[in-house]
């Protein structure tokens, strides 16, 4: 609400305004002429002037000018200390942030003409109850002798007028159920049932402080100390004020002890439950207290410092509708509890739930089988420190599916854990000690060479580019040299004469270190343009979790990263997924839908729907936010050197899929085994979209430092967890675990 300024000498005017609300007292008709001795300054108008200080004056928290105007008599009665202690009280329990007033009227009292009666409105802005008016409000004002002028004959009425005789300014708060968050066919992930004991004390009803606090200390042993001094030193004497949670194991303990030592009364509440917590924490993510940069923002949204909000995955994105709004009424009460007024109430906004695009069976699946290749793998938990697997709809972006291997209980991050304190304890100690760093999302965190899986890619740009065509052959050897650089093939022996097609079909290194020579030889910038074109070095667009940008490097970033000049052997290694290429299993995902839908590059999304029961607030909208640019001929030749990977008895991972289920409707892919210098094992992926004809979803799997040689492969280790995870995903094939997830 604006504030209405006016000149003092304008005063009578405004009395007959229309502004004036009928419901308040007319202004009387007075005098203009002031009796003979009367002093200086005894006209309305400097009444009027005074209180328009006063209220000036509050409205800048001045406390000490307020002071200043009301009169002596006032002031006696309220020393400034206690006259400032209680309007900074009253700012608190009101959770004030500003307020404004509008004047309407004043005139004199018809039985003394020494007191003016100004009549104004208040508009108050608060955290807890938004903002509301308070009209027809009345400030009283007596020329003191002492003064020589018009002071505030004041009482805690002024502030609100039932505080007078006792009233008391009491706001009640109703917390709000965090909501729910489920997969896509409404199986519940997260919600609310893990059951926790609130403990509550009134500070006066306290009679021994120093042994009630080390009782609360105690009992109440994962809340520190100075949090629960805090939140007593900001309650008033009478406040009944919750000083922290306890397990209902640990009331029982400390029940009787908290009752007799602090007058303690307790209150049951429901804190975050994640049903199964090893299945997706890098999605979910977990809730927790704030930090100290949130927290004013959590109170301009109306929660206390010590709020439990989200603070990672889709429980920190979507926060603002899974904690939804407290509710809140500010009310006068008598001593005993009667309430005298409602000042103001804000309804509570209820929490929405949040539906998920991820299909849990398919989770479960996925993350079964890592189980499984990492239980019966040899070796590979030596040497290997995770992996991940994400599956995405080519023509939506919905995420399906999305594991980052090794996972842990999402349960033990949140601060009241339904797995208990210990064993929480437990889980924590282990991963800040893990060196697998079991907490990195590793499919839209982690970043990596991608091997040979980026030679769909190379295939694009040298074909796109013109450098290459549809006609060209190449003879693929063991080898490839160009002015003394020498780089090698996977296989020794060479592949013999290749096209385009064949040379993805059987990953032919010397193929694609020609392609990169070829097109550096064009122009430096050209192979790295076209990979950040096609995503690859480049953020998805994904908005629910955090994700990587990855790395493309060139001639420039080559100079100012290590200060050496770029050559052609940089864009030869680039061009099959080594050197300067650090990608992301979000990014080839990515790109392998996009070849499979036709060239649309479409922003990876995790959240479906959201809303309350049927109302429905959100529902997703498939977003290309991007395209390959590719001539449709390229991608086609792409999409058949891929389809063969699977079904031609030269193709890397023919002898995976050869007796699956899956030949019926086709698979198509791509190997990828790449060098992470200096260590001797290679990173295994298999990227793959299916049906080869309608294609409905694209997989990509990437196991870490798989192994050396043959047992580091991508068709060895990373290409059967795709077959088995399509099998299951297309027929109902589901694998057999008797495999920890941990």
């Amino acid at each position: 609400m604006r504030r209405l300024a006016f000149q003092i000498s304008l005063f009578l005017t405004l009395l007959t305004s229309a502004c004036a609300p009928t419901a308040l007292p007319k202004a009387e008709q007075l005098p203009t002429l002031v009796a003979t001795g009367q002093p200086a300054g005894y006209g309305l108008e400097n009444a009027d002037r005074v209180a328009i200080e006063f209220l000036d004056a509050w409205t800048r928290s001045d406390f000490d000018e307020m002071h200043n105007l009301i009169s002596f008599a006032s002031r006696e009665a309220t020393p400034l200390v206690n006259f400032r202690s209680t309007y900074e009280t009253v700012h608190e329990v009101m959770t004030l942030e500003a307020l404004n007033y509008l004047p309407v009227t004043s005139w004199r009292d018809e039985n003394n003409n020494r007191v003016v009666v100004f009549s104004y409105s208040l508009h108050f802005k608060t955290r807890l109850i938004g903002e509301f008016d308070d009209p027809a409000r009345e400030l009283r004002l007596i020329f003191d002798d002492q003064a020589q002028n018009w002071r505030v004959a004041w009482s805690q009425g002024d502030i609100f007028k039932e505080l007078d005789n006792g009233g008391q300014l009491r706001l009640d708060t109703t917390p709000v159920r965090r909501g729910n968050i489920y997969d896509r066919d409404g199986k519940v992930l997260a919600d609310m049932e893990n059951p926790v004991v609130i403990v509550q004390v009134v500070k006066q009803q306290i009679e021994q402080f120093d042994i009630c606090m080390a009782t609360l200390t105690e009992a109440l042993a994962d809340t520190p100390i100075e949090l629960i001094q805090t939140r007593l030193d900001r309650a008033a004497p009478d406040w009944r004020t919750e000083v922290g949670t306890i397990e209902p194991a640990a009331y029982t303990q400390w029940q009787a002890r908290l009752e007799s030592d602090c007058n303690a009364t307790f209150d049951n509440r429901k804190t975050r439950w994640y049903h199964q917590g090893s299945l997706m924490p890098h999605i979910l993510g977990a809730v927790g207290y704030l930090g100290e940069a949130d927290i004013p923002a959590a109170q301009a949204a109306g929660f206390s410092q010590d709020a439990i909000l989200g603070r990672s995955g889709i429980e920190a994105s979507q926060d603002e509708l899974l904690r939804g709004k407290p509710g809140a009424r500010l009310l006068i009460v008598t001593p005993g509890g009667n309430i005298l007024r409602e000042v103001a109430t804000n309804p509570v906004q209820s929490a929405e739930g949040v539906w998920l695009t991820i299909d849990s069976d398919l989770q479960q699946v996925l993350l079964d089988l890592f189980a499984q290749t990492y239980a019966n793998t040899p070796g590979l938990t030596d040497t290997s420190k995770g992996g991940s697997a994400v599956v995405m709809n080519i023509h939506t972006g919905e995420i399906l599916a999305m594991v980052s291997w090794p996972t842990y209980d999402d349960n033990a991050l949140t601060p009241f854990p339904a797995i208990g304190k210990q064993a929480a304890q437990d889980i924590i100690t282990k991963l800040n000690s893990d060196e697998r760093n079991p907490l990195l999302n590793r499919v839209t965190q982690g970043r990596y060479p991608s091997g040979s899986v980026m030679k769909i890619a190379t295939t694009m740009a040298v074909l796109d580019s013109g450098v290459f065509d549809e006609n060209t052959r190449y003879n693929c050897g063991g080898s490839w040299t160009q002015d003394n650089v020498t780089l090698f093939d996977w296989f020794p022996d060479g592949h013999g004469l290749v096209t385009p097609i064949t040379a993805i079909t059987q990953s032919c290194n010397p193929f694609f270190y020609e392609s990169g020579y070829r097109m550096n030889q064009r122009d430096i910038n050209l192979l790295p343009e076209y990979l950040r074109q096609l995503g690859m070095g480049q953020v998805t667009g994904i908005t629910e979790i955090a994700e990587d940008s990855g790395y493309i490097g060139d001639a420039e970033t080559l100079r100012v990263k290590y200060g050496v000049q770029w050559s052609f052997s940089d864009a030869s290694r680039m061009a099959i997924g080594q050197g300067e290429v650090e990608i992301t299993p979000l990014q080839i995902v990515r790109l392998t839908a996009a070849i499979a839908n036709g060239g649309s590059l479409y922003r990876p999304q995790l959240v479906m729907q959201t809303g309350i029961l049927d109302e429905i607030s959100y529902t997703l909208t498939p977003d290309a936010n991007g395209n390959l640019n590719i001539r449709p001929e390229v991608i086609t030749m792409v999409k058949e050197g891929m389809c063969q990977v699977t079904t031609e008895a030269y193709g890397t991972a023919e002898f995976i899929f050869r007796d699956s289920s899956l030949q019926e409707i086709g698979v198509c892919g791509k190997t990828g085994t790449a060098q992470d210098l200096p260590r001797p094992t290679t990173h295994a992926w298999f990227t793959a979209y299916a049906p080869r004809d309608n294609p409905e979803i694209a997989i990509t799997v990437m196991i870490e430092n798989a192994g050396v040689g043959i047992s580091g492969e991508g068709s060895v280790m990373a290409a059967p967890i795709v077959r088995q995870a399509l099998e299951y995903y297309f027929f109902g094939t589901r694998p057999v675990s008797n495999t920890p997830t941990s």
